[in-house]
């Protein structure tokens, strides 16, 4: 008995669901799908550094200014790691970085289980923060070694798309396994980061060119900050991660200022990370074939509209609305930004180029709270008003320094297409 044939309507649904697959996630080589699942596993595994100051508190006796103290050294290292991580991906290699810091990263994560003196579990962090940055420029090296520029915008878009799940994955883990035990976290941690140094070894080859192993790269970081359009680029994601962290540092307070507890701030950060994970797969057919410059301004307005709302915002439902906008901006901004970074950066720089690029986002993290914590002070919620034209400007100057960014990436010199090591 022969089956019947599905209706036209079933088939051309099923046609539609297999075209929109194939133009989000087709085309991409198998050494960024490692790369992208080592990335996925590492985020998930993540959580040790989410519970440091309750471990301090809670496990070590420390009190809340000495836990902050000694997480700060974190962040020191994460400084530190962001930039011989960049340095390093262009003298050793993407691979062997990458497995330096993982190996490293996990024996970091299994001494600060079984280590008690606050001196030492101080160093520790910051050793923890130092191995944990030095990935970043390897893993967006890698992808750019490996990627064909056409397929770039969406495989940076799969990679902030993964960071996003695996963040959301670690927050909802750490919770379980700080009720459980707090050395087991570490320890997991550990396990996690070591099954990516594992997968890396197994499955990514060298991505660095022949060149660049003979060598360090010529001018090294004085090419880099000699480099005047990368340099206006940063500063403009420097801004827009200054909005970005008003999210995390200054919202809150102004929550709490309209009467609002952390139970609803959690509502708006959780509603930030379902959109991004629900709907960031779709971002690049949006964006696709028009010019990173617009995309990017029309992404600092949205960021801009989002924060515009706090200015008369006093309920959860309007601080829940404003968060989706700003997340639909954010959303918008991550593939072309990454993009932009890969086609400024000559290939025997580019771990030096993302080194200085991820930069911006410590910066921020360092000056948003000081700046817009003195903001909500002075001027309440005129603050967002100046929040808002801040991004109202960054889109303008996007505007105003695409062209020329466009003019560097037309007239680059095209080499041919890289294979990597075996």
């Amino acid at each position: 008995m022969r089956a019947e044939a599905p209706p036209t309507g079933a088939a051309e649904e099923g046609e539609l669901v297999r075209g929109w697959l194939r133009g989000t996630v087709g085309g991409l080589p198998a050494v960024y799908w490692y790369l992208w699942a080592g990335l996925l596993i590492n985020r998930v595994g993540g959580f040790a550094v989410l519970y440091l100051s309750l471990y301090l508190t809670a496990e070590r006796g420390a009190g809340s200014a000495l836990a902050g103290l000694v997480v700060g050294t974190y962040g020191i290292g994460g400084v530190a790691g962001t930039l011989a991580g960049g340095v390093l991906t262009d003298r050793w290699g993407r691979r062997a970085t990458l497995l330096a810091a993982h190996l490293a990263c996990s024996a970091v994560l299994v001494a600060l289980a079984v280590s008690s003196p606050l001196p030492v579990i101080a160093g520790l962090c910051l050793l923890l923060g130092l191995t944990q940055a030095m990935p970043g420029p390897a893993f967006v090296a890698a992808i750019t070694d490996t990627v064909p520029a056409g397929h770039r915008l969406r495989a940076f878009n799969l990679q902030f798309w993964a960071f996003n799940l695996g963040t959301a994955g670690a927050s909802l883990l750490a919770g379980l396994l700080a009720r459980w035990s707090y050395l087991g976290l570490f320890l997991i941690d550990a396990a996690s980061t070591l099954v990516t140094a594992l997968l890396i070894a197994w499955k990514v080859p060298e991505t660095l060119g022949g060149a660049g192993r003979s060598g360090p790269a010529t001018g090294g970081m004085r090419t880099v900050l000699a480099d005047r359009i990368f340099l206006a680029f940063v500063g403009l994601t420097l801004l827009q991660a200054l909005l970005s962290s008003q999210t995390n540092t200054i919202v809150p307070l102004a929550m709490h200022g309209d009467g609002l507890g952390p139970g609803a701030y959690g509502l708006v950060t959780a509603l930030g990370g379902a959109l991004i994970v629900l709907g960031q797969l779709f971002v690049p057919k949006v964006i696709d074939g028009r010019r990173k410059d617009r995309v990017l301004a029309l992404s600092m307005v949205v960021m801009a509209a989002g924060f515009a709302v706090l200015t008369v915002a006093d309920s959860l439902p309007a601080y829940l609305a404003a968060a989706a906008v700003w997340t639909v901006g954010g959303m918008l901004a991550a593939p072309p930004n990454a993009a932009i970074n890969s086609e400024l950066a000559p290939p025997l720089l580019r771990g030096r180029y993302q080194a200085v690029f991820y930069l911006s986002f410590p910066a921020a993290s360092f000056v948003a709270p000081a700046l817009g914590g003195a903001g909500l002070e002075a001027f309440g919620a005129g603050h967002w008003a100046v929040v808002a034209a801040v991004g109202m400007v960054a889109a303008a100057l996007h505007l105003a320094a695409g062209p020329a960014r466009e003019r560097r990436v037309a007239e680059a010199p095209r080499p041919a297409p890289e294979r990597p090591a075996a």
